[in-house]
């Protein structure tokens, strides 16, 4: 009975999201126009960046300014969270001034991003940093950061990125409901026009999910002349993208073209799943995967390529010497930092303000408690490195009441 009457909750509860969603939060699948976008006025915020130069230097603190003006493109199941981390660490501890959604952890995604859905924001406002999960719009991302501001983001392979946004996202999915059997991955894989419909509610999460999140059309192949265009658009716009196979080197090469210190670089994974919970893709599946995502795995070749030939211009002594120097901090604050000096799954954690969002009727994202008994200044940076991305927006202020009401009735039902 109990199973019956929370079958029919959720149902209704779907069915009401739906509702909405086809309202007001539909999203177009036109691509973004790259025209030249026009830029905040830089005189009202702080002056940080003092060179739009970003390519391979020699770079620290005594010859180069840290850059402060920054947009962080964030996609989905990337290790995105412990990026953004990164640099909610950053602009609390220099005081930057960040564009914030409103009510909610994300800019209303997946509707395309609008300046408007920025809190409180005022034609001309300038921004420090913007970093919070959207649906990319270059030109409206414009009109929130000077012209100086530094444009990164982080990509990963599309086979394992569908694997990880597959699982995470099902629940949320109605496409993927039907699906029967023990492996539903594979399932949809050798067969996924049975299960696919574009434009379908939160079918964006999966098909081409990279594509989607930069705002253009998930539903192209790989040989269609917009997808060339959109990685040609891509590419003057973003002056850094990470790869997440390759996280350690990314953040050197991130250190590089900031101009900030190791320090500022130092990480805890984030937002990670329970090693049971991923599936493992052969050969034959990883293929498939890739097929189904061309133009995803085409966006993401091409900027592999160029993380490659930036790898190679900062010369790989250099690079193992940086790589080393961070993951000897990184291991330092872990020893310092981490009860049992690992992750733990979600039951685990002692403290509700490091325990981490979960998807929808799962407790599969691990999460870490923090050692007792540490020195002030310690607590205070570790609790900062372990604080999962809701919990540090409502210490920098964020009002989340949308995403907690989600947040409860996902728990309220499963």
């Amino acid at each position: 009975m109990k199973f019956s009457v929370r079958l029919v909750i959720w149902v209704v509860l779907a069915c009401f999201m739906m509702v909405v969603w086809y309202m007001f939060g539909n999203p177009a699948q036109d691509n973004r126009l790259w025209a030249v976008a026009q830029s905040c006025s830089s005189s009202t915020t702080e002056s940080g960046n003092q060179s739009t130069h970003w390519q391979t230097r020699e770079s620290s603190p005594d010859t180069c300014s840290p850059r402060r003006n920054i947009l962080f493109m964030k996609t989905h199941k990337t290790a995105s969270s412990t990026i953004l981390n990164i640099l909610f660490r950053f602009g609390e501890k220099h005081k930057l001034k960040f564009a914030f959604p409103d009510g909610r952890n994300d800019f209303e995604y997946p509707s395309p991003f609008q300046c408007s859905q920025v809190k409180n924001y005022r034609p001309g406002e300038c921004f420090n940093i913007v970093c919070n999960h959207m649906r990319f719009d270059a030109q409206e991302v414009a009109k929130l950061l000077p012209e100086d501001s530094v444009y990164i983001t982080i990509l990963r392979d599309p086979a394992l990125m569908f694997e990880s946004s597959f699982h995470y996202y099902n629940k949320a999915i109605p496409l993927t409901w039907g699906i029967v059997g023990d492996d539903k991955l594979a399932a949809f894989l050798n067969n996924p026009w049975a299960y696919y419909t574009p434009g379908a509610y939160n079918a964006f999460y999966l098909r081409n999910l990279l594509m989607f999140d930069f705002g253009f059309n998930n539903n192209l192949e790989p040989e269609d002349p917009e997808v060339a265009r959109a990685i040609r658009g891509l590419s003057k716009s973003f002056h850094l993208a990470l790869i997440a196979e390759h996280f350690e080197e990314s953040l050197v090469l991130l250190k590089e073209t900031l101009c900030w210190t190791t320090e500022d670089l130092a990480f805890f994974q984030l937002n990670a799943r329970r090693s049971l919970s991923v599936s493992r893709l052969g050969p034959e599946l990883r293929a498939k995967a890739l097929a189904w995502n061309g133009a995803d795995w085409r966006l993401y070749r091409h900027f592999n390529a160029t993380f490659w030939a930036r790898r190679e211009a900062y010369g790989e002594q250099r690079m193992q010497r940086e790589v080393a120097k961070l993951r000897e901090i990184n291991a330092r604050l872990r020893a310092i930092c981490i009860e049992g000096g690992e992750a733990v799954d979600a039951a685990e954690v002692k403290d509700s303000g490091l325990s981490p969002w979960q998807p929808l009727g799962e407790s599969s994202i691990l999460g870490y408690n923090i050692r007792e008994n540490l020195d002030p200044e310690d607590t205070a940076l570790c609790r900062k490195m372990l604080t999962p991305e809701i919990q540090y927006l409502s210490n920098l202020g964020v009002s989340l009441w949308l995403t907690r009401l989600w947040g409860w009735i996902q728990k309220s039902i499963f």
